[in-house]
């Protein structure tokens, strides 16, 4: 059994990462640190994990208790990670974070989208992308993965195959995300309040969202030439999921539908997580509570432009349990362990 601690647990990825880590057949969750709960039971801020864990969370600051785990996931907001990240790091302990803090490979870019100077870059060097279906190679020998972002996620592999095979031109590229609320995480704001929230549909961060750089950054690694996106999130009146539509200049316009799914299927033919859906598109609903990332395509005749939908469930395949995927292939398991969920329907 490997040793694992959470680091930020009282909100929504961090509960997720409690119960997936909980009933993981490998791993003992041996502590859980908030600052704002510290002392209080996880079973006390979270009635649905009764029974699934009983522990008290602690401070950041008790690194003995800390000290005990062998690998630590990190769900702090973005500039707190960088202080705990760099000091695990240093000690030799496994780290997953799930901010941004080590996403972004260039950290004069993380400074103009996070307002933030990066104040360990020789650790950011060491950091590898945590997208297994892109990097899992890396991942298998990293001492630090950067989780992916939600919509990052959805977007870059809802992309790759067609970037790669070069079926889409890297120029004129749009994302059209849209997310629950719990995309915004637990806290207090009048502008998730539900009677804000319900009963309507909104854009926000246009042209100034902080995935646009990771999203950029992956796909231009992808394509092997500098890509800019345009890429607008939305808010859905739900609590959790992600679709994405994605609209991409094919480079011949008589390639067929298909023939791009042939090209789809082939990259993501042996992609434990990944489906394409052929007669049907993609929706959330489908992807609810699961680590999958559902693809659909189509082919806009009159535009000669390739149309990718993705659904994934944000604070899963977006989140925790893509930490979780990760972590079983730093450990050297089966990355499908703890993992094989499917959606509750109705």
């Amino acid at each position: 059994m490997t040793r694992v601690a959470i680091c930020g647990g009282s909100g929504y990825t961090g509960a997720e990462l409690i119960g997936l880590l909980s009933n993981h057949p490998n791993v003992e969750v041996v502590a859980v640190t908030s600052e704002r709960s510290r002392g209080k039971r996880v079973d006390e801020l979270f009635p649905h994990l009764k029974g699934v864990c009983s522990l008290r969370f602690i401070s950041l600051d008790d690194k003995k208790s800390l000290q005990k785990a062998e690998l630590l996931f990190l769900a702090l907001p973005h500039g707190a990670s960088q202080d705990s990240v760099n000091s695990f790091f240093e000690e030799g302990k496994k780290v997953i974070d799930l901010s941004a803090d080590y996403r972004l490979k260039d950290p004069e870019v993380y400074r103009q989208w996070y307002g933030l100077e990066h104040k360990y870059k020789k650790t950011l060097k060491k950091a590898v992308y945590g997208l297994p279906e892109l990097h899992r190679a890396k991942i298998k020998r990293a001492q630090l993965v950067a989780n992916p972002g939600c919509y990052p996620t959805s977007a870059i592999l809802g992309l790759y195959p067609a970037l790669k095979a070069g079926i889409v031109r890297p120029e004129g590229i749009v994302i059209d995300s849209k997310s629950g609320t719990s995309g915004a995480g637990r806290k207090s704001d009048v502008a998730y309040s539900f009677c804000e929230v319900n009963e309507s549909f909104r854009a926000y961060g246009i042209a100034t969202h902080r995935h646009t750089p990771e999203i950029e950054q992956e796909l231009s690694g992808v394509a092997k030439t500098a890509i800019t996106v345009n890429f607008t999130p939305h808010l859905l009146p739900i609590n959790r999921g992600i679709l994405t539509t994605i609209y991409a200049p094919l480079r011949q316009r008589d390639v067929t539908l298909e023939e791009v799914l042939r090209v789809y299927k082939k990259q993501y033919r042996r992609e434990p997580f990944v489906r394409i859906f052929e007669d049907t598109l993609p929706d959330v609903r489908n992807v609810r509570g699961t680590n999958y990332c559902d693809i659909g395509l189509r082919i806009n005749r009159r535009t000669a432009t390739l149309v990718v939908v993705s659904a994934i469930d944000n604070l899963v395949k977006g989140a925790s349990g893509q930490a979780v995927q990760n972590m079983n292939l730093m450990l050297g398991l089966d990355e499908t362990t703890g993992l094989n969920r499917t959606a509750s329907l109705p």
